[in-house]
């Protein structure tokens, strides 16, 4: 069975209705990201933070998977599909794939500030004062500008053996996501599905760039590959 790998970046979940990382001014609803996601930012208002992400996470309960979520898991069918995704929500999962590896967290898992292990389900808020069994707070289980990306040697690894690699809603600007691609064969074709495509410097002469949005593009080229 060939391996397909799946990169999404938040241009999928927007077609879910969730609201991509940042607007154009590099606001976050409001706030500076680095107020709300980064180390320093829950250091000086934790508060802000946990409300923050409580927020995030209800959205997310609102909202369900797309046409694209859904045609990604029917690949499963006919082959060895791997997503690897920078998103935090759940979407890949509740429309059915069953391989999903979260690069910057999951926004339904929490964790101890102490420990980057020991994640548990969390689809409540989390308050200021709520602590994990050893009398640590708990904080979401995200992944902050300027902490390790714990599962990234998993990507590269999972990358360097697909057959067909499929890059979907992400500029592939943001690193150490974006350093993926380098990982892949050279002659693995390579399908890119960004309605505004931005994708460079990849010596892969088998790009094929679908310059439609996640729930057209997805599930046509699901569709063919299905086919073959």
């Amino acid at each position: 069975m060939k391996n397909i790998v799946v990169l999404t970046g938040a241009g999928i979940s927007a077609e879910s209705g969730l609201k991509t990382f940042r607007d154009a001014n590099g606001l976050w609803e409001g706030h500076d990201v680095m107020e709300v996601a980064s180390p320093q930012g829950f250091q000086n208002n934790p508060a802000l933070v946990l409300d923050f992400y409580n927020q995030r996470r209800r959205q997310l309960l609102s909202v369900h998977p797309n046409k694209a979520h859904v045609a990604l898991a029917e690949l499963e069918k006919q082959y060895n599909v791997h997503i690897i995704t920078q998103n935090v929500d759940d979407l890949h999962e509740r429309a059915g794939s069953s391989q999903v590896l979260h690069l910057h967290g999951e926004l339904l898992k929490a964790r101890s500030i102490a420990s980057t292990e020991n994640t548990f389900e969390c689809k409540n808020d989390i308050l200021l004062g709520d602590q994990c069994e050893n009398g640590y707070q708990i904080r979401p289980h995200i992944v902050w500008f300027g902490e390790a990306v714990p599962l990234l040697e998993d990507a590269i690894v999972i990358t360097e053996k697909a057959d067909f690699l499929i890059i979907i809603g992400t500029s592939m600007q943001v690193y150490p996501a974006a350093s993926l691609i380098d990982f892949a064969k050279s002659s693995t074709p390579i399908y890119f599905i960004d309605p505004k495509p931005a994708i460079n410097n990849t010596p892969n002469s088998n790009l094929t760039i679908i310059s439609e949005n996640a729930v057209s593009g997805v599930p046509t080229l699901v569709a063919s590959l299905i086919d073959k």
